[in-house]
């Protein structure tokens, strides 16, 4: 252990440092440093040093390390996630969110459909199965968006405030259905599944209406002294309602989620809480959880089987063509102009960590076969990657035809937002 986290750390940063040399989200640098020191690459090319850096022994210390830095990342994420963007937006966001969750939904049942015979897990019901593909098209990466945006300087920009707001109830809707897949996956019966549904709606509204008015009164009496204190506290919160979701029946990734929904905003205490917490965790522990996705994904296995390469770009258009198509298409019927509708599809497209956390899910829960995990994978990577040249590709293209002039008319005002929330964060 003492050799393997020191060198899958410091692979993933310089992952990360070469990919934002190149223009591209960081995290997609460390997401595919991890999938290299799997068997994709170094076990293809290497067996013999893939098992040196990775031993049988080390596993579950790397499984579960790798997890807490996840459930610290899911925290980070919840807080972040700030509905009042709906503010002056609510009609569009709310329409792009639902399009670009509906559509993806909608073709990747179908395409669940068509793969369930031949990439479903032995034993698994068509229902979850489909509901799962489904859900895993309709994923947009909030964090990473948000760091493009920042990126750009398109952070609380019209463009980038609606952007914001329709990914933030998309991650909303997307969660609630993921919970919803999890119990169906675990319950053999109906009536297990209703006990499920209805412990996790008691806990959401136990933690919105109980919990956070608690926890924001606790803070605001706290002395700066005590910070040490909140971060524990809250570390220790994050825990305790993962192991709550984990025990209904949904996963811990959920309760931590819910718990930084709840944490107050612009409170500087739980700021400078949540920044230990992200200067520790993010760096040391997520690289982790990569290296353990990596090592369920094998790209070479893809190679040696035509079948799935013939998957791949299906898998990969139905993807595309869902989240940017149906966001374009919602942008524009709300009255935004072409070149802000477009750019609105191609940041709803990018995927990123939070395909990989919910892929894994799927995995764990069983209702996706390790081949269709690794289609997925290569999915996200490639939503994701395109990402960031397709919006400067948008904003150069129109930016000629029309002298700079265009993406005025039908244009949301917005006032501007604080600085961008995610520029710390891969």
């Amino acid at each position: 252990m003492l050799l393997t986290m020191p060198v899958v750390v410091l692979a993933c940063q310089a992952g990360s440092l070469l990919f934002r040399r190149i223009g591209q989200p960081p995290v997609v640098g460390e997401i595919l440093t991890g999938v290299l020191l799997g068997p994709s690459l170094l076990g293809f090319v290497w067996p013999a040093g893939q098992s040196l850096l990775f031993p049988a022994s080390v596993l579950p210390t790397i499984s579960a390390l790798g997890n807490v830095g996840l459930l610290v990342f899911m925290f980070l994420i919840g807080c972040e996630l700030d509905v009042t963007t709906l503010r002056g937006n609510s009609r569009t966001a709310l329409a792009v969110s639902q399009a670009s969750i509906l559509l993806p939904l909608i073709l990747g049942s179908v395409l669940a459909l068509t793969m369930f015979t031949s990439l479903a897990p032995p034993g698994t019901g068509r229902t979850p199965f489909v509901l799962f593909v489904a859900v895993s098209m309709s994923i947009t990466a909030f964090p990473v968006l948000a760091r493009i945006l920042t990126d750009r300087g398109l952070h609380g920009t019209a463009v980038g405030t609606l952007a914001m707001a329709a990914a933030a109830v998309n991650d909303l809707a997307a969660w609630f259905l993921l919970a919803l897949i999890a119990a169906l996956a675990g319950s053999g019966s109906l009536h297990g599944v209703l006990v499920t549904i209805a412990l996790t709606t008691a806990f959401v509204l136990v933690t919105l209406y109980a919990v956070r008015p608690l926890v924001a009164r606790s803070v605001r009496r706290a002395p700066r002294t005590m910070d040490h204190l909140v971060l524990v506290i809250l570390f220790g919160g994050l825990c305790l309602a993962g192991l709550t979701t984990e025990s209904i029946g949904v996963h811990a990734q959920f309760g931590a989620f819910l718990f930084g929904v709840a944490m107050p905003r612009r409170s500087r205490v739980v700021e400078r809480a949540t920044t230990g917490l992200h200067t520790f965790v993010l760096p040391l522990l997520l690289p982790l959880f990569f290296v353990g996705a990596g090592l369920q994904t094998n790209f070479a296995r893809l190679a040696g089987t035509p079948e799935l390469w013939v998957w791949a770009p299906v898998t990969t258009g139905v993807a595309v063509l869902g989240k940017w198509g149906g966001g374009t298409c919602a942008a524009r019927a709300c009255g935004q102009n072409w070149q802000d509708a477009m750019s609105i599809g191609a940041l709803m497209n990018s995927r990123g960590l939070t395909e990989l956390i919910v892929l894994g899910l799927g995995l764990q829960l069983g209702v996706i076969s390790t081949p269709l995990y690794s289609l997925l994978v290569l999915m996200a990577l490639i939503t994701t990657v395109l990402t960031a040249p397709s919006l400067s590709w948008i904003r150069r293209t129109f930016a000629d035809a029309d002298d700079g002039g265009a993406g005025t008319r039908g244009e949301i005002r917005v006032p501007q937002g604080r600085a961008g929330p995610y520029a710390h964060c891969s």
